[in-house]
């Protein structure tokens, strides 16, 4: 066995695998940088995002006090009509009560009812 190790030792050192015109390293290098600064870009690109978002949050959330506010005015404008409204107010505007009528449908036959317990 330690023959063979000697032996396989021996022609590693001989043999030249390497291409002198493909420089590994420098391919790494360059893959790994450009990775990096796809990653950085990303980063940046999500980032702004975010702080878009937060910065229209804020305006919209102004925006809705200053809806909920006028919605507020709006509605006590409408309990101030609303109270004021009464018979002699809508038989000056020409209005007047109306008579209730309701349609009836006629039998057409004896129907048997009974108290039915339960």
């Amino acid at each position: 066995m330690r023959q063979a190790t000697l032996q396989l030792k021996s022609r590693i050192k001989n043999v030249n695998i390497t291409n002198s015109n493909f420089e590994a390293p420098r391919v790494i290098l360059n893959t790994m940088l450009a990775t990096l600064a796809g990653l950085a870009f990303l980063y940046v690109l999500i980032l702004g995002n975010m702080v878009f978002d937060i910065v229209e949050r804020k305006a919209l959330e102004k925006e809705m006090l200053t809806l909920t506010s006028e919605v507020g005015g709006l509605e006590l404008a409408y309990l101030n009509v609303s109270n004021s409204v009464d018979m002699d107010l809508s038989a000056s505007m020409g209005f007047r009560e109306a008579k209730a009528t309701f349609a009836t449908r006629k039998a057409l036959g004896q129907i048997k009812t009974t108290n039915n317990e339960i």
